[in-house]
């Protein structure tokens, strides 16, 4: 049965349902993840990058003079299908307080609309709850139930060519945030959208950090701002600790973290129906799609301090659908606007 219903009325009772508190799918609440809609099958994020193309002037230049590539690549985003579906009888409900009880003759009992919306609310938001670790932290394989997609953390750990700095074993909250901004290349520092993501813990390590200092932390009846060298902090609930990620991250299509859906509506549309025609059962039932992926494994700067059984756990799952790389060496010299060097051959533009 999927309603447990516990009531010792009594007396007097709260004219309210009260749910317990959670956390949503946080990547996509506060804005840092590039949600692209419709998408049925796969969607690729199309990539170029341009190599270095001065030299010496030739008077007579030929095609053995070409210098400089347009190299484009291709990352896959392939959304899997995935359910919330559970059951309940209002007649659970029959024997407690009259202001939560079924209405109607009993053939066509039912849950007053208020209480229904109530089971809605929880319903949604404890699916809002499990989508922001799975949007984290999730991997996809064939079965099981807590294999639903990718997310995003998983993706990266799984990319060959993320920036890891080192730090020394057991180094603080500062040491680590300083290594990451010093490894953080100086195009990216750059960015308006560039964040830095952490979990509730170390950022409040951060912060206890930032109180401690004598003259220049805020004192301890106030948080401290949460930046580092100007750079915003994003705490997430489901983020692991110890885990520390530098990344541009935004809505809108300069974003590095990417996802793939149906309709954003679908994490947040809930039917409800009879089980059966002739039966008492109720359902809620929601169906969703999704999938993550980064644009570029070089735009994210990654230290991970984790137990190294964790880190390893966590970075098995992808070699899966959703990862396809695409190359293309395009060795044409095509007049362009733009693109910039850089000391290791070339910046990255998402196209």
């Amino acid at each position: 049965m999927a309603i447990n219903v516990q009531s010792a009325y009594n007396g007097q009772v709260l004219n309210k349902i009260l749910i317990k508190a959670t956390t949503g799918n946080e990547l996509v609440e506060r804005g840092l993840i590039c949600i692209k809609q419709n998408v049925k099958g796969k969607f690729h994020i199309p990539r170029l990058k341009a190599g270095k193309f001065l030299q010496k002037v030739k008077e007579n230049p030929v095609n053995a003079d070409s210098k400089g590539n347009f190299d484009y690549t291709e990352k896959t985003l392939e959304p899997k299908e995935f359910m919330a579906f559970t059951t309940f009888n209002p007649k659970s409900f029959l024997n407690i307080w009259e202001e939560y009880a079924v209405r109607g003759e009993l053939v066509y009992a039912e849950l007053p609309s208020h209480v229904q919306n109530k089971l809605l609310e929880a319903l949604s938001s404890s699916v809002d709850f499990e989508l922001g670790d799975h949007f984290i932290n999730g991997q996809w394989a064939e079965s099981g139930d807590d294999k639903l997609m990718n997310g995003i953390l998983t993706r990266i750990l799984a990319e060959s060519d993320v920036i890891k700095p080192t730090v020394a074993q057991g180094a603080g909250i500062e040491a680590r945030l300083k290594a990451v901004y010093k490894a953080i290349p100086k195009a990216l520092r750059k960015s308006k959208d560039l964040k830095i993501i952490m979990s509730m813990e170390d950022l409040d390590a951060y912060d206890d950090y930032l109180t401690s200092l004598s003259n220049k932390g805020e004192d301890p009846t106030k948080v401290n701002v949460a930046r580092y060298k100007n750079i915003p902090i994003e705490a997430l609930a489901a983020w692991p600790e110890n885990v520390i990620l530098a990344t541009v991250a935004s809505l809108d299509e300069n974003s590095n973290l990417w996802a793939a859906v149906n309709l954003i509506n679908d994490f947040s549309t809930i039917k409800i129906a009879p089980l059966t025609n002739a039966g008492e059962l109720y359902f809620f039932k929601m169906k969703m799609m999704a999938d993550t992926n980064v644009a570029f494994g070089e735009e994210c700067i990654l230290l991970d301090t984790r137990a190294s059984g964790l880190a390893a756990r966590s970075v098995q799952a992808p070699k899966q659908q959703g990862s396809t790389v695409v190359d293309k060496n395009i060795d044409t010299n095509p007049v362009v606007t733009g693109g910039k060097g850089d000391d290791d051959g070339g910046d990255s533009d998402g196209i």
